[in-house]
């Protein structure tokens, strides 16, 4: 299961957003299908297949990356990742995980 905010799930559904990137351990492998969910208990609004998994550091996000995000560009993607994960949480040496993700199925309304 991977959760993602509200704001993102029609971004996965357009296809436009195919990239997430995360802090922590791995936890995703490549081939494999996540549920992808805006709450912990809730519904999965669509099932994502797992193509890419890198690890890099938070500063070496290009414009490109930042689009593939689903952001126009890296000052965007920023905004988002302090307001994600707290004001001034931007890190540009923290190591991150970036995954790459193809939607597969979209969850029945």
């Amino acid at each position: 299961m991977s959760l993602f905010k509200s704001y993102h799930v029609q971004p996965i559904l357009d296809r436009r957003k195919t990239h997430t990137r995360r802090k922590g351990k791995k936890r995703w492998n490549v081939g494999a299908v996540h549920q992808a969910k805006t709450e912990m208990f809730g519904e999965p609004f669509a099932r994502l297949l797992i193509r890419s998994v890198q690890q890099q550091m938070l500063g070496e996000i290009t414009d490109v990356d930042a689009f593939r995000e689903g952001y126009n560009d890296v000052f965007s993607y920023i905004e988002a990742w302090n307001e994600i994960y707290g004001e001034d949480a931007w890190e540009p040496f923290e190591e991150v995980w970036d995954i790459g993700f193809e939607l597969v199925e979209e969850a029945p309304e």
